[in-house]
């Protein structure tokens, strides 16, 4: 017999996860279990478990979380749990009444250690133990999923469930020496919303003035106290060390015990994903090292409520079908959504095979194709003052789905190059990767790179794009040394993509020195980025000719 709350809670459920067919269980929840840490800190977590006689063959399941336990993820919880699992939901220390100080990504191996360990010795464990979650909840397995498997294998995960996330933050919050402004520090805004309680939260459902204009205060280490009033301890720490070598990215980067892990795997992502390159990395990380995942890739960004349903019932079929071997009904290991036509296709791997790299060259005027250039360069000038803006592209807002650049190509700091009209579908399958021989006035300058489906009625769709900086604190041990006119080759790995160019469809590609606010603006003088001030006006040289001449390395697919 249910109880009222109980129909009321399942109601509500219902219509948080539109689509979705909740499980036939009732559960019951209790709330605010303390689990002790190693250095006596206790963190809260809730148990939700299934009522009646379920499959004991079911695993436990963990999620450990900073986003709180009774909000949008106590909903995802609650949603395993009426398909008969038991899970434990737990807020990440310093976050919604656990002990501690937040400090993100820092803490997560050791307290995620100590609490898989405390779960596995709790009368209601079920016997057998899964992670899973989204973004950070993510990065909390990854934190604890290689070490443990490779130290203390009888406490390890027995399946992991991985969506929008990656092993390693230092490498999206530095992107290849770029700063991620636009999530970190709207990431910041958020975290300081959710500490201040319910009535703040309300804010988040509306525009942010107040955070746009922090976007552009120099110098980066002045943006926190622009939009939340003062110094915050881990922006602060992010904007402080540029260069992903550093003792405070390598001690939180999980990346090396990826291959480690040989526990059974799903993961879920989008094309639009902030996360997309690493996850898909660390996707063929676990393929080399013999541990094939499910992997699935849609037309999603990191917050879309279409990716809902399909991370719902994919992880619901992954988990049976590891405990219990109830078939998911999958026909191959990978899925993915063919962009610009609309297709779903099951592949046997990421990329798939017969995908092989063509250069396609720029040319001086604006074309570009397989053929090689005759010469000529192309100019454009970088003021940070009027910044090249970010027109879309992978963020934590909603908005990341593919926008029309045709009136951004207008501006006079983007470099357009267009591909002749298609007689027949080109379809691209994997990471195109950019060669650009670049000159630039300035002693630090990014090199911004987009493709996109030039529509017949005269629309500009971005497909994929990338960034590189030259010239910062970060980027000094990896920088191309110029040539004796001053060049550089310069290659940017674009974000994965898998998309059909439709015959009467031009293949684009924009070239610019930013995507302010997605990335910060280069203020160009190559001063460290917490305390840079003054900005210097750029003058930017591509050149079409030489034995490396301006190129992409589009990886194309006979499908």
């Amino acid at each position: 017999m249910t109880t009222l709350r109980q129909r009321i809670t399942r109601s509500l459920d219902a219509r948080t996860h539109k689509g979705v067919e909740l499980g036939p269980y009732g559960i019951e929840i209790e709330r605010d279990l303390r689990v002790p840490m190693d250095d006596g800190v206790e963190l809260l977590g809730d148990l939700i478990r299934p009522i009646g006689s379920v499959d004991p063959g079911l695993p436990t399941i963990v999620m450990r979380s900073p986003y709180g336990r009774r909000g949008p993820f106590g909903g995802t919880a609650r949603a395993l749990a009426y398909d008969g699992f038991p899970v434990f939901v737990q807020s990440c220390r310093g976050t919604w009444g656990s002990q501690g100080r937040f400090s993100p990504q820092i803490d997560e191996q050791r307290d995620g250690i100590a609490t898989l360990r405390w779960v596995r010795r709790q009368p209601w464990f079920s016997g057998k133990l899964a992670t899973f979650g989204p973004s950070y909840l993510g990065f909390t397995q990854w934190a604890v999923a290689g070490k443990l498997q490779r130290d203390e294998p009888e406490t390890a995960q027995d399946a992991l469930v991985l969506h929008i996330t990656m092993p390693d933050f230092g490498a999206i919050t530095w992107d290849n020496g770029a700063y991620s402004l636009r999530n970190a520090l709207g990431w910041t805004r958020m975290m300081d919303r959710m500490r201040r309680g319910p009535f703040a939260l309300i804010g988040m459902a509306f525009p942010d003035p107040k955070l746009e204009r922090a976007f552009d205060v120099l110098p980066l280490s002045a943006g926190d106290s622009a939009v939340i009033g003062a110094p915050n301890h881990w922006y602060q720490d992010w904007v402080a060390h540029e260069k992903l070598t550093d003792e405070f990215w390598t001690q939180q980067s999980h990346t090396a015990s990826v291959a480690d892990v040989t526990a059974p795997v799903a993961m879920l992502t989008g094309w639009y994903d902030i996360f997309l390159p690493w996850q898909l990395r660390t996707y063929a990380q676990l393929v080399a090292a013999g541990n094939q995942p499910w992997l699935t890739v849609g037309p999603w960004g990191h917050t879309s409520r279409e990716m809902g349903i399909p991370a719902h019932t994919e992880t619901i079929g992954f988990l049976r079908e590891v405990f219990t071997d109830a078939a998911a009904g999958r026909t191959a290991p990978v899925r993915a959504f063919l962009t610009g036509a609309d297709q779903w296709h099951d592949l046997t791997a990421w990329p798939p095979p017969g995908s092989e790299a063509q250069d396609w060259f720029l040319h001086e005027g604006g074309g570009f194709g397989i053929e090689a250039p005759a010469g000529g360069t192309t100019r454009y000038r970088y003021d940070p003052v009027d910044a090249t803006p970010a027109v879309g592209g992978p963020s934590l807002t909603p908005d990341t789905l593919p926008v029309d650049n045709a009136a951004h190509e207008q501006r006079a700091d983007v470099a357009v190059f267009r591909g002749e009209v298609l007689a027949e579908p080109v379809t691209i399958a994997g990471e195109p990767v950019a060669r650009v021989r670049v000159r630039s006035s300035a002693t630090s300058f990014d090199v911004f790179v987009r493709i996109t489906d030039v529509h017949p009625d005269g629309r500009v769709l971005t497909v994929c794009d990338g960034i590189r900086r030259i010239g910062s604190i970060g980027t000094t041990a990896t920088d191309p040394a110029p040539d004796a006119d001053g060049f550089r080759e310069v290659d940017v790995t674009l974000w994965p993509a898998f998309h059909r160019f439709a015959p009467g469809h031009r293949i684009g590609v924009q070239i610019s020195s930013g995507a302010h606010p997605r990335y910060a603006r280069n203020p160009g003088t190559g001063e460290a980025a917490a305390v840079a001030a003054s900005v210097v006006v750029a003058e930017q040289e591509i050149a079409h000719d030489g034995i490396s001449a301006s190129r992409l390395s589009l990886p194309m697919w006979a499908s």
